[in-house]
């Protein structure tokens, strides 16, 4: 087995034979950019499940409870361009080392905090680190493996774990936030947890990342914060309309909606006059790249809208614990591994269109499948349970009515991460790939917050109907009746509220299924790379 020669900057150049030591070496590199991005991926949901405890322990009150996400989120969205930059600009193994030691001691501050102010400070931090990390990791991956097989089988690994971070991110927020070591509460372990994994990958990086050349060009400040600005703005605003207690109409929602549009226009504008601008706009100049940027942006939306509504049915109305709603979506990893073990050996004979194609279609028939979930919210038969007798969800049986959507969902997803991220990769210069990483986690991270507030105000409209509709009917049942005890009027009340939101949840999930159908139809008709080009394409200097 022959060597390959390296170039310039230490690369190796050529993938077709390639020595024991280099394989080791890429496995170690897969290893560690991959546990970075899943303890990136699991602390957007690991904390949601502690959220109750730590309004407790820290008196968070709910109206701020939401910053511990939102923070986290508006941090995370914002900078993630310019985190792909300075990738590009300063060494991307460096970006990256240096946003997993953030995120590590972010995490220490977080699980050690004694104060509200000091724990969302630490949410933001976290969030910067994650905007560091995260484009730094992908763009690793492309400059480090070369183009083919190896990189196929590395993104499929990448994608699964990007698609199962959230399901473990549930089961282990359940498990941690549980336990009690002394004195120290269980919620501050789903902070803690990442400091060691942080601090061990950033200590390996050097021994098995291959560093990229910094360029000398100077980084573009007014991209810089009117892009971060404008992109926070958009996340904060659409966080706000997705929230009940806002909405569209609220002046906290339409506010920052105006100043992101002004502000991202405003960085279009300096984009195309700057000599070395923050995002090359010429990024979007490939039709295929430009599909791939699309479809990432509307599937996530309507994944990560199906994990907040399941999420929230099978608690609220199966009536399941936290840790037992962690285990539910345990299937979900199983469906996202196959697909994307099972993309990443296709995408070597088959077009990524019917790939992608197919796989969007699957998820649109799981989410389609999850809005035919039902309950009986009759008069009598809520009367009854009210009375002791039953369960609102008697009807619904999780192994028939949403386990085999969940595979189903994953599957799909599986088949489209794992396409579409190569082709947004593919003919991305060396000296770009930090950007193009960037753009393809801000369209993931946009796109999941444009998806929830989209499907909330679907499911607001649709629960608030049908909760007075409920009311009156019952109201219409009881007639001179004898009115319930106040426990089964407590009960009663819970009740229609669980009823109302399935009905929102559904017809949320039915406009998710048309959402991720259009991103179907997008990829049949304009997807045009074939997989020959992939198998070949790879940035000038590709690592192994």
């Amino acid at each position: 087995m022959t060597d390959t020669t390296p170039d310039a900057e230490g690369h190796l150049t050529e993938p077709e034979d390639l020595t024991p030591e280099t394989n080791r070496r890429l496995g170690w590199a897969l290893v560690i950019i991959c546990i970075a991005q899943l303890m990136v991926v699991l602390d957007a949901t690991i904390a949601n499940i502690a959220l109750p405890y730590i309004a407790t322990d820290l008196k968070i009150g709910e109206a701020n409870l939401q910053w511990i996400v939102t923070g986290y989120a508006l941090a995370f969205g914002g900078l993630l361009l310019l985190g792909g930059r300075l990738a590009d600009l300063y060494g991307r193994r460096r970006i990256f080392m240096t946003g997993l030691v953030v995120f590590a001691v972010a995490s220490a501050l977080g699980g050690l905090a004694q104060n509200e102010p000091m724990l969302l400070a630490s949410r933001g931090l976290q969030g910067i680190g994650a905007a560091l990390a995260a484009p730094a990791a992908l763009a690793l991956i492309t400059t480090t493996f070369p183009a083919g097989p190896l990189r196929n089988r590395a993104f499929s690994v990448y994608a699964a774990l990007s698609g199962v971070g959230a399901a473990i991110g549930l089961i282990l927020g359940g498990w941690l936030t549980g336990l009690e070591l002394g004195n120290l509460e269980g919620w501050r372990l789903t902070f803690l947890i990442n400091v060691p994994i942080g601090l061990v990958a950033a200590f390996l990086a050097p021994r098995f990342l291959p560093e990229s050349k910094p360029q000398r060009l100077p980084l573009d400040i007014p991209g810089a914060l009117s892009g971060t600005l404008g992109l926070a703005a958009l996340v904060f605003g659409l966080s706000r309309a997705g929230d009940e207690r806002y909405g569209w109409g609220d002046t906290s929602t339409i506010v920052p909606l105006v100043v992101s549009a002004v502000l991202l226009v405003g960085f279009v504008v300096i984009e195309r006059s700057v000599k070395s601008p923050l995002l090359p706009l010429n990024i979007f100049a490939s039709r295929a790249r430009s599909v791939a940027f699309a479809s990432m942006m509307i599937t996530p939306a309507a994944m990560f809208a199906m994990f907040f509504f399941l999420s929230l049915f099978v608690q609220n109305v199966l009536g399941y614990s936290p840790l037992h709603t962690g285990f539910a979506f345990l299937p979900f990893t199983v469906g996202i591994v196959m697909g994307a073990t099972l993309s990443s050996k296709l995408i070597a004979r088959m077009d990524p269109r019917f790939i992608a194609g197919v796989g969007t279609i699957l998820a649109g028939i799981a989410l389609f499948g999850f809005s035919r979930i039902s309950v009986d919210d009759s008069p009598a038969h809520l009367l009854r349970i009210a009375g002791g007798s039953g369960s609102l969800s008697d009807d619904v049986n999780y192994w028939t009515a949403i386990a085999p959507f969940i595979i189903l969902m994953a599957f799909g997803m599986g088949l489209v991460f794992v396409t579409m991220t190569l082709v947004a990769v593919h003919g991305i210069p060396s000296e770009e790939s930090g950007i193009g990483s960037g753009v393809l986690n801000t369209m993931q991270q946009v796109g999941g917050a444009i998806g929830l507030a989209a499907l909330s105000t679907v499911a607001l409209h649709f629960s608030t109907n049908r909760g007075e509709e409920i009311g009156g009917a019952l109201q219409a049942a009881s007639g001179s009746g004898a009115a319930p005890s106040p426990d089964a009027a407590d009960r009663l009340n819970a009740l229609i509220g669980q009823a109302a939101f399935t009905e929102g949840a559904t017809h949320a999930f039915l406009v998710g299924a048309f959402m991720i159908w259009t991103a179907s139809a997008i990829i049949w008709l304009l997807l045009n790379v074939k997989h020959d080009e992939l198998a070949t394409d790879g940035p000038e200097g590709v690592a192994v």
